[in-house]
């Protein structure tokens, strides 16, 4: 549903953008093509990551999520810095718009852009891959609301520089809120210890466990944007204390730090 609204809003946005030469509507409409993409990314990730492992790929494909929320950053780096780069030459020559039809193509954003964010409200707060997908859509549709706003200020004062100026606000906005999600997303694709998790309290934590006095060989990882792996050697000179307090400690390491899987 989210990616069906976003590409008819795309396809609106894209034409009235052409037709009265307003580049803040085309930056949004190149915008939002990227998050259709990235939302079919993400999809097509989720659709992934629920291949079950085999002899081949032990783990299954659920790093998929985190190569496309990369690649999702990556895409929209690349598509906003053409058209901050387009934005600036245009200031040198602004060129007339409709300020009216500015005003009501971007409505219809901020409407399309709440709808897609209010979809993904509910599974935002148990998946990062979804809790990106409702911020960035949420963000949309203030940007969507700022393009409004440029535009009944363009019927104001008949300032043609306004246009090309809210085009590279939008640009810097979104690269700033995108570095975020290529930072962490490349962080992730390495193998870093997931943001949620403080190694050292893990640490500290497994070497309190009854039994224990010393813990080496500690990693910490994302196999996927909402599974999390660890491994650890436990020294315990009293031997192998059982099952049931395994059982216990992979439960407690869920519940305290999100450890899906624990060797």
């Amino acid at each position: 549903i989210g990616i069906a609204l976003n590409i008819s809003f795309v396809l609106i946005e894209a034409f009235y953008g052409w037709r009265i030469n307003s580049l803040a509507l085309l930056a949004d409409a190149g915008h939002n093509l990227s998050d259709v993409a990235g939302l079919v990314l993400a999809w097509v990730a989720t659709l992934a990551g629920r291949r079950l492992p085999d002899h081949r790929h032990t783990y299954g494909w659920q790093r998929a999520s985190i190569l496309a929320a990369l690649a999702n950053a990556l895409l929209l780096l690349v598509a906003m810095g053409s058209l901050l780069w387009e934005a600036l030459h245009r200031l040198q020559s602004p060129a007339t718009t409709e300020g009216d039809t500015i005003v009501a193509v971007a409505a219809i954003g901020v409407l399309v852009n709440g709808v897609t964010a209010l979809l993904f409200m509910r599974g935002q707060k148990s998946d990062i891959n979804i809790r990106g997908a409702y911020l960035h859509m949420a963000a949309d549709a203030l940007v969507s609301l700022g393009v409004v706003a440029s535009g009944a200020l363009y019927i104001w004062t008949g300032w043609s520089w306004l246009d090309p100026v809210t085009s590279v606000v939008i640009a810097v906005v979104i690269i700033v809120g995108t570095f975020s999600l290529f930072r962490q997303s490349l962080h992730l694709a390495f193998d870093g210890v997931p943001d949620s998790i403080e190694l050292a309290a893990v640490d500290a934590w497994l070497r309190s466990r009854p039994g224990v006095t010393d813990v080496h060989d500690l990693h910490v990882w994302a196999m996927s944007t909402t599974d999390i792996a660890l491994t650890a050697h436990l020294v315990m000179p009293g031997g192998h204390p059982g099952d049931v307090y395994f059982n216990d400690l992979a439960e407690q390491l869920h519940d305290q730090f999100e450890i899906t899987h624990p060797t």
